[in-house]
């Protein structure tokens, strides 16, 4: 039997046994996975992805440090022990990906397998192991690629993006959302880390590719969006360093001068320093200085008004190109919430129940007002499985970490505020304090006042559908609020009722009025 028919043997027999433990959607229709290998010059990389929604959940996710690249400058030729490692995580991976149900699983290769002499070899040798198709890209795919996996989780995103992998870094435009001029270059971590840093020369080396760019000085005063391995790891030494109080690199963002200051200090430390630095993968310390180096000449050349880090990238991209054309145009978010709900709640999803009842309590709050409001309604019983000692706090820190997409970390600590609040969580608690600051005055305010309002809702419905809509919440003048009851409002009157009815109100500065119509 060939490597293809075995392939799509084992790849039926699996499909088959996984069949029924697979999550379906409300339709009864199987949700499915796929799957996206990524052969990079520094690591080869499995994640899969749970469908179907605009950004599939990621359920599996592994590298293995390659290095195809290493020495890739002087010999124009792949590692022959990264060919040999890469092989044996291929095999793995696929095997994984087999047993997980994957239904398809995209191979890309980028700069390593692109220039070396012996890539189409490799690529030829996959083929014919694993019955498999390598697509390798070129510089201005992987950079279009890397721009749409940033602009899946970062919306109306301007400035540059920066994509840094081990053989190369790529450069793209972003305006307002869409993509513009792209560049590719040779400046990798580890290419740099051979033939440039190594040898004092990065900084020069690495200015003169910069100015081969010369739009680059028209992104002044936008955000650098910084997407990559390496770059992710200096993200969490500079979380580490400033005591920042959410561990979450996606969206992560700091102002140009702090992260000016942060890759001056870590091109300064030395190997034994970089390997003490809680979180560094001890193989990334080798690399790191480079990495810094080259951030650090973007901030002097571009000079943008902050750093954006991003966990959304190529593979991202990849996968969003390969879905459907009306799950391409999701909100992500919202698909994401949605889902949550579907496979968490008690009932079917009464998001846009509490959406449209919560309305009256947010006069002119705008389409991204509107959307948080939507997200927090869509979570807000993502607790109640949970020991009620412990829903608040379990729940607070649950939606805090989402590995959701479209998501700011105000956005974040808004939302978890909210469900916090709902889960009778008091605004003042230690456990929120932290990353309240996150938030101005008015968000504070707002969130506190959702949450109370989904707590209402909670103890006013029970959870259970069609209920809401049937009675409804009125802002009055007078600095009255109003909860309006159906003339037959035995299912809605009790003392809990009362009291957070009268704890929103509260919370709003008015007074509590129940009326029936």
């Amino acid at each position: 039997m060939t490597g293809r028919r075995k392939h799509d043997a084992s790849m039926t027999r699996c499909r088959q046994a996984g069949r029924a433990s697979k999550p379906r959607k409300a339709d009864g229709a199987c949700a499915g996975r796929v799957g996206v290998v990524d052969i990079g010059s520094n690591t080869v990389r499995l994640v899969v992805y749970d469908t179907p929604t605009r950004l599939p959940f990621p359920i599996f996710n592994e590298k293995a440090q390659c290095e195809l690249g290493r020495g890739l400058t002087e010999t124009r030729r792949l590692n022959p022990e990264g060919v040999f490692m890469a092989m044996k995580s291929l095999a793995r991976f696929i095997r994984l990906s087999q047993a997980m149900g994957v239904e398809r699983l995209d191979l890309v290769a980028t700069a390593a397998v692109r220039e070396a002499l012996d890539g189409p070899d490799l690529v030829a040798e996959i083929r014919r192991r694993f019955g498999l198709p390598v697509e390798v890209l070129s510089g201005e795919e992987e950079a279009k690629l890397a721009a749409e996996g940033v602009l899946s989780g970062v919306h109306g995103a301007d400035g540059v993006l920066g994509d840094l992998g081990g053989g190369s870094l790529d450069l793209v435009e972003l305006d307002q959302g869409g993509c513009g001029r792209h560049a590719t270059l040779p400046l990798g971590h580890l290419r740099l880390s051979e033939a440039v840093c190594a040898k004092g020369k990065g900084h020069d080396v690495i200015a003169r590719h910069f100015a081969s760019v010369p739009w680059l000085v028209e992104m002044r005063n936008r955000s650098f969006y910084a997407v990559g391995g390496s770059w992710r790891a200096m993200a969490r030494i500079f979380i580490d360093q400033i005591g920042y109080p959410l561990h979450v690199i996606d969206n992560y963002a700091i102002p140009r001068d702090d992260a000016a200051r942060l890759v001056r200090l870590i091109g300064g430390l030395s190997r034994e320093s970089l390997e003490k630095i809680p979180g560094v993968q001890r193989r990334r310390v080798s690399t790191l200085v480079c990495a810094a180096a080259v951030m650090g000449a973007l901030l002097e050349t571009v000079r943008p008004k902050d750093v954006v880090f991003s966990a959304f990238g190529m593979r991202e991209g990849k996968l969003l190109r390969g879905l459907p054309p009306e799950l391409q145009h999701q909100d992500p978010l919202i698909a994401a919430c949605e889902t949550l709900a579907e496979r968490s709640g008690r009932f079917a999803s009464g998001g846009k129940e509490l959406l449209d009842w919560s309305a009256p309590l947010f006069p002119g709050e705008g389409d991204l007002g509107r959307r948080l409001r939507y997200a927090a309604c869509l979570v807000s019983d993502i607790g109640w499985s949970e020991h009620p000692d412990y829903r608040a706090e379990i729940a607070f820190h649950r939606v805090l970490r989402l590995p959701f997409a479209g998501l700011s970390h105000a956005d974040r600590v808004f939302l978890a505020l909210a469900v916090f609040v709902r889960y009778n969580g008091s605004p003042d608690a230690a456990i929120v304090a932290p990353v309240r600051r996150l938030l101005d005055d008015d968000q504070s305010a707002r969130s506190q006042v959702l949450g109370y309002a989904l707590r209402l809702a909670s103890t006013v419905s029970g959870g259970a559908p069609g209920l809401l809509p049937t009675c409804r919440l009125e802002l009055n003048g007078g600095g009255t609020l109003r909860l309006v009851l159906p003339s037959d409002s035995d299912v809605f009157i009790g003392e809990a009722v009362d009291r957070r009815f009268a704890t929103l109100a509260r919370a709003m500065n008015l007074k509590p009025q129940i009326a029936a119509t």
